[in-house]
């Protein structure tokens, strides 16, 4: 089974969905390494992109051998969000743009971005169009992701469906899942089975998947023409391979010892490092410590050795501690991995937002600052 996005062929129908802080080029890459798909950068501001933002460039690295760059963009203006693509496109030799209309954090819906601008139907649309428009000389697909809708009471999902359509957009992806919701609860995978019967695009959905026949039972019951993998790959960059096989029909694999983990940990590490330098790139593995570690019989103290490791021959000898014929933890399998938090009463909003569904009611002006891979 095969994602065709415009003229851009993936091999398995899997996307890595952009998360701040982790899908940088060392994790698309030890992703990659283990099993097929396409895999997007951390989102980045259309706005920072344009004024040359240092910190926005930064983020903009890419594995010389990664095949495929795909970057998702957040924005609020159709003006920066074209001239954004452009610069991708030209410039960093970009191959698929993806527009973040998901986001479910306070800082980003409070000025009308994330999974608050869908509400705004026109807006919504000349973003798409701009975004299209900027890409298709380049031959670059341009897709969406979004939410249900801001809350139960305020849906947007099959409209935005029908103007991603109407914009030339190569695909949708849905988050079965409410801002208001976050990442509480369960998705709601009908409402993915309803936009692909809804719009003639490809539909990838996202929510809950946690496992290999996760993917495989979300595009039998909803008929979605691939799956976005966020969560469920934090400390389990394997779920990439098992995803690979169960999509090829292949035998399921089986799960990775301690000793195994430990293999693919001092991996993540080195390329960090290659990445990043030592000191920052060590640094940064540390919020993946425990992930990895989930349920695996660690010891207190060494778990917490692991969370202050500052050096590649520091983990070594804290890798070495580990029992590696220790099995895999079943009792993870299926368990939700991340944030996960609980529902908002309340989704913060621009003052007037939900009075009418195309004209702004507030300045959108300074909508992207402060937000970067958020």
């Amino acid at each position: 089974m095969q994602l065709q996005l415009g003229n851009l062929m993936i091999d398995t129908p899997v996307v890595l969905a952009p998360m701040a802080g982790i899908t940088n080029a060392a994790y698309r890459r030890l992703c990659a390494e283990q099993g097929a798909g396409l895999y997007v950068c951390e989102m980045i501001t259309s706005r920072g992109i344009v004024e040359r933002d240092a910190k926005s460039l930064d983020m903009l690295t890419f594995d010389p051998r990664e095949e495929v760059r795909s970057v998702q963009l957040y924005g609020v203006d159709p003006h920066y969000i074209g001239h954004a693509v452009t610069i991708l496109c030209e410039e960093y030799d970009v191959r698929h743009v993806d527009l973040n209309f998901g986001c479910p954090v306070p800082k980003v819906t409070r000025k009308g971005g994330g999974a608050a601008l869908p509400w705004k139907r026109s807006l919504l649309g000349a973003i798409l169009r701009s975004a299209v428009a900027a890409a298709t000389p380049y031959g670059v697909p341009v897709t969406m992701k979004t939410r249900i809708g801001i809350d139960a009471g305020h849906r947007t999902y099959l409209d935005a469906g029908r103007i991603a359509e109407e914009s030339g957009c190569a695909a949708i992806g849905l988050h079965g899942r409410t801002a208001a919701q976050a990442y509480s609860g369960e998705a709601d995978w009908a409402t993915i089975a309803e936009l692909a019967e809804h719009v003639s695009i490809p539909v990838l959905g996202n929510g809950d998947i946690w496992e290999a026949a996760d993917a495989l039972r979300m595009v039998a019951e909803t008929g979605c023409a691939g799956v976005i993998v966020g969560r469920g790959c934090l400390g389990r960059p394997w779920l990439f391979r098992d995803l690979a096989a169960a999509f090829a029909g292949s035998e399921a694999l089986t799960l990775p010892t301690l000793g195994e983990v430990a293999a693919v940990m001092r991996r993540h590490a080195e390329l960090l490092c290659e990445l990043m330098g030592e000191h920052r790139g060590m640094r940064d593995m540390r919020k993946h410590m425990a992930w990895y570690l989930k349920g695996f019989p660690v010891g207190g103290e060494l778990r917490a050795s692991f969370g202050t490791v500052a050096t590649l021959d520091e983990l070594d000898v804290l890798l070495s501690k580990l029992d590696h014929d220790a099995p895999f933890p079943v009792r993870e399998l299926g368990a939700p991995r991340g944030r996960q938090g609980s529902a908002r009463d309340k989704v913060v909003l621009p003052e007037g937002w939900l009075d009418d569904t195309d004209g702004l009611g507030t300045d959108l002006a300074e909508a992207e600052l402060g937000v970067s891979g958020g």
